[in-house]
């Protein structure tokens, strides 16, 4: 009844309601991810972005075609693909994932990707992923 309620209230201190929800989420460590608004990290890459004192959860969608470049960070990262078919290069080695499947990836491992498909995808990363706030 609460949620129901909070999803009709309409802020009157001039944010958008997707921010009014966002903050309060932040507020109380409780949040549905429809509620959370949707950043394109990179082209083609929409996520919606939590993060704790030591991770970032990040939840892509992913547009078919739609590429991670060659990179490596600091962070530690496990990716999930939730749906589709991601290819991904983990330091040389190149494979395709599909639903289900779970790469870790360790700090400072060269890796790069490309959707297949229209992808949905989830990462976690350790430490916090500060350029993503």
């Amino acid at each position: 009844m609460f949620v129901s309620f909070l999803r009709n209230f309409r802020p009157k201190i001039g944010i958008a309601l997707e921010e009014y929800f966002y903050l309060l989420a932040r507020k109380t460590n409780a949040m549905n991810l429809t509620d959370l608004p949707s950043k394109e990290i990179m082209p083609g890459y929409h996520g919606k972005l939590v993060h704790g004192e030591k991770i970032s959860w990040v939840f892509w969608e992913v547009e078919k075609g739609a590429q991670v470049p060659h990179h490596q960070h600091h962070h530690e990262q496990i990716m999930h693909v939730v749906d589709g078919r991601f290819e991904f290069t983990l330091d040389g080695d190149t494979q395709t994932y599909h639903p289900g499947d779970v790469v870790v990836i360790p700090s400072h491992t060269p890796h790069s990707g490309k959707a297949l498909t229209q992808c949905k995808l989830m990462d976690v990363f350790s430490p916090v992923r500060e350029e993503y706030k």
